[in-house]
């Protein structure tokens, strides 16, 4: 596995987007509507159907009552209030890193915040990424197939093509990623506003069928529901949880747009329209019981239908964006917390950092959901899957962002604690709602959770081990040239360059190169490359070399994070040498054994993970002519 010589800038401070010109702000608002809140607009489509199903038993229209309605529709507002709106818009959009979100980004401030890295912090961290992934996996095959189902209340006719159609969405829809988030929000911002604005006149033209809808603004009558409706009060509330999901997204999506652009686009347009969705269905149902089959698409009259549908159907796909952009992001923070091996990144935007296209990722969940669609085929078969990756998920962001805000912003623990834990306890509440769902399909998502786990604790526990053997016996990079330019070794002509991942250290190529060939070079570069927090840098200072010795120097190569890494243009442009340079990497070739550091089973996860790393050579554009690979057999 070669060094890939790569760290990133950590004293970037996030991008400040409220300041931002109003033309840009505007534009990322309105993208952000598209990918951030896709997830989340889709909602209405099955939210409140599979809740009501739920509470009546799946009995039918006929056991819906007044107080079903108005608990349910209830509950689905204050899930909205608190969940997502004081919980994830005012407090978790506070905790960035750099402008990025997400799980990682928590465990990131808790490690700055208490100094040091920590076990649980990590297994946190680690737990909550792998629960995402099963959300990112979930979301857009639920989301698309119940727009396409629509169709069958068009005509019978289409029912046998619903998962074709859908898996034919779906496979398009990972295929146009590669174009980057900016280009893709270009064309689902206006659709997805366009989207919640006749949401919001669908459901505003229903409400006076039952004024008495608005009653559910009253949290009495969620909790009445819960109290009195006992053990299908519970498989409601577990249903209820669908109408947040892409709460998750939204955080981790925080990157791709920034913080005061989503806030405004919720508070502006996406809450009012989801409220106005959900009362007026709840009207529509008290009003008429028997439109319960599917009261989304029967809020439109019969002329609308076709196109509602069809506006359905885009908007699933976006809702499919904003997870999969969340996926990259997440990705994207596991490799450089080490917990997942490094990937190529793709960056698709001049000025957005966090905009970026991971294609290993990207197919590796078309894969995922393509399967996921096969085998369950229905939205109402998924719906028993959905819910407790995102509630274990919430429920691990609130642990980290407890001790985010005692430690990394200074409050007080009772502070901290009064103001977390009313959310926590609301969350625990709904993951016990959605475990009662683990029969029926909520084994799906926690069976990809726990092998994420494994793979990214095998990764983990992997690389450390390799890096305590590879490290064991070696010198420090100053006692090491005092050695070298001590001992009678042949000098070779010409200029040797090292990759290291760590300039302070001895590159493994560099020790092996003298252990084995007994031969060191006139001089010898130890040669480290820096991404930095600009899209592109001027090829003037690019550059800076320390002279270590006569024979041994020290150079650093940097570039922004949209400028692909050619590292001998670079090193040219610099006035660098290369007629007579050779550039040596490291290449470690991993050996499995029962009596090494690892259980076996553990060396068969993490000896392919290793080698499906990327390659330095290919990654820096270094000439294979000019490329040397000193290999070493590591028994892990």
């Amino acid at each position: 596995m070669a060094a890939t010589g790569i760290s990133e800038g950590a004293t970037a401070t996030a991008p400040d987007y409220a300041h931002a010109p109003p033309s840009s702000f505007w534009a990322l608002t309105l993208g952000s509507i598209g990918v951030v809140y896709g997830d989340i607009g889709t909602s209405p489509l099955y939210a409140l159907k599979e809740s009501l199903a739920a509470a009546s038993g799946h009995a039918g229209p006929g056991a819906l009552t007044q107080e079903m309605v108005l608990g349910v529709v209830s509950l689905i507002l204050w899930a909205l209030v608190i969940i997502v709106t004081l919980k994830y818009v005012v407090l978790v959009l506070r905790a960035d890193n750099n402008g990025e979100g997400g799980t990682l980004s928590l465990v990131t401030l808790a490690q700055r915040a208490l100094g040091h890295s920590t076990g649980i912090t990590i297994v946190l961290g680690m737990v909550g990424a792998s629960l995402f992934y099963g959300d990112a996996i979930i979301t857009p095959a639920i989301s698309v197939l119940s727009a396409v189902e629509g169709l069958e209340l068009v005509t019978p006719t289409f029912g046998p093509y619903v998962v074709p159609i859908s898996l034919v969405i779906l496979i398009t829809l990972f295929a146009v990623q590669r174009f980057g988030t900016a280009s893709v929000a270009a064309w689902f911002g206006p659709i997805t506003a366009f989207w919640f604005l006749v949401m919001a006149l669908g459901g505003l033209s229903h409400i006076l069928d039952d004024p008495g809808i608005l009653a559910a603004i009253n949290p009495a009558h969620g909790f009445g529901f819960l109290i009195s409706h006992g053990t299908a009060g519970l498989f409601a509330l577990g249903a209820v949880f669908l109408s947040v999901t892409g709460a998750e997204a939204l955080y981790a999506d925080m990157g791709h747009f920034g913080r005061s652009p989503i806030r405004s686009a919720w508070l502006g347009l996406v809450l009012p329209a989801l409220a106005l969705n959900y009362l007026g269905q709840g009207a529509m149902l008290l009003a008429y019981p028997e439109r319960l089959e599917n009261p989304f698409f029967l809020l439109y009259p019969k002329w609308a239908l076709l196109p509602m549908v069809v506006l359905a159907t885009v908007a699933t796909i976006i809702a499919s964006q904003a997870v999969i952009t969340g996926a990259f992001s997440i990705s994207h923070q596991a490799m450089h917390l080490g917990v997942l091996p490094r990937f190529r990144v793709m960056r698709t935007s001049e000025t957005e950092k966090g905009q970026i296209y991971i294609p290993t990722i990207n197919w590796l969940l078309l894969f995922a959901v393509i399967l996921l669609v096969i085998l369950f085929k229905t939205s109402s078969a998924l719906a028993a899957a959905y819910g407790i990756a995102v509630t274990g998920d919430m429920v691990i962001t609130s642990c980290l962002l407890f001790i985010v805000a005692w430690r990394f912003w200074r409050w007080s623990p009772a502070l901290a604690a009064l103001v977390i834990a009313p959310f926590l306890a609301i969350e625990l509440v709904f993951l016990g709602a959605n475990a009662l769902k683990i029969p029926q399909g909520g084994w799906f998502p926690l069976l990809v959770g726990t092998g994420l786990f494994i793979l990214m604790r095998t990764w983990r526990k992997g690389t450390r081990l390799l890096a305590e053997i590879s490290h064991r016996g070696r010198p420090s990079l100053p006692e090491f040239m005092r050695m070298a330019e001590s001992i009678s070794v042949p000098r070779v002509p010409g200029t040797a360059i090292f990759l290291t991942g760590n300039a302070q250290d001895v590159p493994a190529a560099l020790l092996h190169n003298l252990k084995h060939n007994k031969v060191l070079h006139e001089h010898n570069v130890i040669l480290t490359v820096v991404t930095e927090e600009v899209p592109r840098l001027p090829d003037e200072g690019r550059v800076t070399t320390e002279t270590l010795s006569d024979r041994f120097s020290r150079v650093t190569v940097r570039f922004g994070f949209m400028e692909h890494p050619n590292v001998p243009k670079a090193l040219a442009a610099a006035n660098f040498d290369l007629a007579n340079a050779s550039f040596f990497l490291s290449r470690r070739a991993l050996q499995a054994s029962a009596q090494a550091g690892l259980p076996l089973w553990q060396d068969y996860i993490f000896i392919p993970l290793a080698r499906s790393a990327s390659d330095a050579s290919d990654q820096f554009c270094i000439p294979e002519d000019q490329a040397v690979e000193v290999g070493a057999r590591i028994t892990i």
